[in-house]
């Protein structure tokens, strides 16, 4: 039972530091990448579908992201898209591929995207914390039902401490890296 409730947490604390990773592939670090337009939408035959169902991405240069859509009438839905998903950037079609620039951030606005980068940090520690919570209060039912010794249960305590510990490293390593993209020019 108590090697269930530290893997359900290994698990959880590891998906919420999966999910911070993904939510700050979102945020546009300068420099092109793949990832940026994954959360673009596209109207596709009535339905929203995710620009990289409906078209490849790639990085013709540091600062230029290429869509090439499978179908040609799909060019303006697209160009469309990738202005209204929030990013800032100004698709130009280029025959049938769309070449996306992205422009240099600005000091201030590097300044805010961090201020953004640390909240979702923070966010993630505070999602690791009420995992480590809901398993140390598993540990007190067991105690309460009589299926655990006391000395079992700082045990166990103290080995979801350290794995609380490791994925907030984690979390920590992450948001360095990020900020550390963020800030160079």
């Amino acid at each position: 039972m108590v090697e269930d409730i530290k893997k359900d947490a290994n698990t959880r604390m590891r998906k919420s530091v999966e999910a911070l990773r993904h939510e700050l592939t979102k945020l546009r670090t300068g420099r092109a990448h793949a990832n940026l337009l994954d959360h673009v939408t596209v109207p596709y035959y009535g339905t929203e579908t995710p620009l990289n169902q409906v078209a490849s991405v790639s990085v013709a240069d540091p600062r230029t992201l290429m869509v090439q859509t499978w179908e040609k009438k799909l060019i303006p839905e697209v160009e469309k898209a990738i202005m209204n998903a929030d990013l800032g950037l100004n698709p130009i079609t280029a025959g049938d591929a769309i070449r996306v620039p992205l422009p240099p951030l600005t000091e201030e606005r590097r300044k805010e995207m961090t201020r953004i980068v640390r909240h979702e940090a923070e966010n993630a520690r505070v999602a690791i914390r009420n995992i480590r919570r809901d398993a140390n209060q598993h540990l007190k039912a067991l105690i309460k039902d009589e299926h655990l010794a006391k000395d079992a249960e700082h045990r166990a305590e103290s080995e979801i401490q350290k794995l609380t510990d490791k994925f907030i490293q984690e979390v920590d390593e992450v948001l360095k890296q990020k900020e550390q993209d963020l800030m160079e020019i």
